[in-house]
């Protein structure tokens, strides 16, 4: 059964490309406004695996919106270094001074 499912699980993921892989994406509720985004690409070897899964980032963000670094808290490794790729390109709005937003990314294949 399940070997019958994964190519029509891969012609579905061809189909709809990467931005519907990580479905839902969200900055802490207190935290800053995100003005730009850039989804994370759904590594191949996630992909193949089916793998499924959160992922919980903390963005240290300057007082000018770029994204000075990052800091994994929780998630597969596969998901987390392709999320933290994707986080360091995010653009929040000016602020007063540094802040660090909880990010979380949550993936799942369609």
């Amino acid at each position: 059964m399940r070997m019958r499912s994964f190519p029509v699980l891969f012609v579905v993921l061809l189909c709809f490309g990467a931005a519907h892989l990580a479905q839902s994406q969200q900055v802490s509720d207190a935290g800053r406004k995100l003005v730009r985004k850039v989804d994370p690409v759904y590594p191949e070897m996630a992909r193949r695996a089916n793998l499924t899964g959160t992922v919980k980032i903390y963005a240290v963000v300057a007082p000018d919106g770029t994204v000075k670094s990052v800091e994994p808290v929780g998630g597969s490794p596969l998901l987390v270094q392709a999320s933290e790729s994707a986080i360091k390109q995010w653009k929040f709005a000016p602020a007063a001074g540094e802040s660090k937003e909880l990010v979380e990314l949550h993936f799942h294949p369609q």
